[in-house]
């Protein structure tokens, strides 16, 4: 018998909604894929020759996140297993560069994935990427076949290291006679391939597609799909998967975010003990996943634009709902001088908070004065529970001798 424990009151408050709660993750790779056959179908036409030990063409997948592209591809992996189970004529490789962003990292994990014999394998650091390469390059010519290798948010490695790595996969064909390597890149930027060089852009981008995001129509029937599978009858109200996919729609078709605001909606009604899922337990699994959302840019933004952010939070505590940018660099400067951090211009301050107006933090409207020139208007845009996560941090341990300047008023 179990001893008394302090989960035992959750666990017998909690009233079990989803029968198989793997279905509404994420990384849940489902059989059926909808409205990604044309994607689908494409790839496979371009891949399918190596399946017959013959070189496919290189791939760019340009799509915003949640469109679907990872999904495909896994899928598309599942599916060439399928094809050549013991992988005699084709080797499928994912590597995700969020995670592993590196050259020799990247490399590392390809060669290591590829190699099977113990004594052959690359260790985890000690030779240059060269020697990598090279050896890398020897077991794929011994192998007589093809080799497929996807580099998933290939976007976070160029930002760190630059083409290299995409040099080194896109040239290894030109040294190999018996077997050959396609490249599969991933990206949500759909800009990536300006920041490539030309020959690399020519290679990597032989064949380029595009996911489009999905539409309310779209979201609806991916959710209807995994719900089938995950709830049983009568367990979510009929307005639950339309209220998910509308709101969804409306901030850019991601499915992973409809996905996770029904699963968020499950969690919530389950803790609270209910018998259904209904859309108040989605208006609330919406803010949540907003504040966690802002919760964490707040948490990883660059010391400087913590302490602009923290000039407009005290500047709003201060009754100054609206402000300008003058009024925030002049508490931005005292703050600075509390919290040793070295103050930058007035105009590199606007800039960054121009950056937390694209991040949502803020409002900033730029306003006119005729000849007097232009300034922004600046209004804080997040919860107060919110602001408490900044204050929190220890670069803020002394804010409480920050001391309020007077402000400019409003013209």
């Amino acid at each position: 018998m179990t001893e008394p424990n302090i989960f035992t009151q959750y666990l017998k408050k909690r009233n079990v909604l989803v029968k198989n709660k793997k279905i509404l993750q994420t990384s849940y790779i489902p059989e059926n894929l909808p409205h990604r056959d044309e994607q689908i179908h494409i790839i496979v036409e371009i891949i399918a020759p190596a399946l017959e030990k013959n070189k496919a063409s290189n791939i760019l997948i340009i799509g915003k996140t949640g469109t679907g592209k990872t999904a495909v591809m896994n899928y598309i992996g599942k599916e060439l297993k399928k094809a050549d189970p013991s992988e005699e004529s084709c080797t499928f490789i994912l590597i995700n560069c969020e995670i592993v962003d590196t050259p020799y990292g990247i490399l590392y994990n390809i060669a290591n994935y590829i190699i099977s014999d113990p004594a052959r394998k690359i260790p985890f650091t000690g030779w240059s990427v060269d020697k990598i390469l090279s050896e890398l390059t020897n077991y794929i010519e011994e192998k007589n076949k093809t080799f497929i290798i996807v580099l998933d948010e290939i976007d976070r490695s160029f930002q760190k290291n630059g083409d290299d790595i995409f040099y080194y996969l896109t040239s290894i064909n030109d040294q190999l006679k018996n077997s050959t390597v396609s490249i599969i890149g991933i990206t949500n930027n759909t800009k990536f391939t300006e920041f490539l060089s030309p020959k690399i852009k020519s290679r990597l981008g032989e064949e380029k597609i595009v996911f489009p995001p999905y539409t309310v129509d779209q979201l609806r029937d991916i959710l209807y799909e995994r719900a089938k599978e995950a709830f049983d009858e009568n367990i979510l109200s009929e307005e639950v998967i339309p209220y998910c996919a509308a709101l969804t729609a409306q901030e850019g078709g991601d499915a992973r975010v409809a996905l996770n605001l029904l699963r968020m909606s499950a969690d919530i009604a389950e803790r609270n003990g209910d018998q259904f899922i209904s859309e108040a337990h989605v208006r609330s699994a919406k803010n949540k996943i907003e504040i966690d959302a802002v919760t964490e840019v707040i948490k990883t933004l660059n010391p400087q634009s913590k302490v602009v952010l923290m000039s407009i939070i005290k500047n709003t505590e201060e009754g100054q709902t609206t402000m300008i940018t003058g009024d925030v660099y002049s508490t931005y400067k005292m703050l600075c001088e509390i919290t040793g951090i070295p103050a930058i211009t007035q105009r590199r301050v606007g800039d960054l908070i121009s950056e937390l107006d694209m991040l949502g933090i803020v409002h900033a409207r730029v306003k006119s004065f005729g000849r007097a020139g232009r300034t922004k208007e600046i209004e804080l845009n997040i919860p107060k529970n919110v602001t408490e996560i900044l204050k929190a941090d220890d670069m803020f341990k002394d804010i409480d001798k920050y001391r309020p300047a007077k402000q400019t008023t409003l013209m």
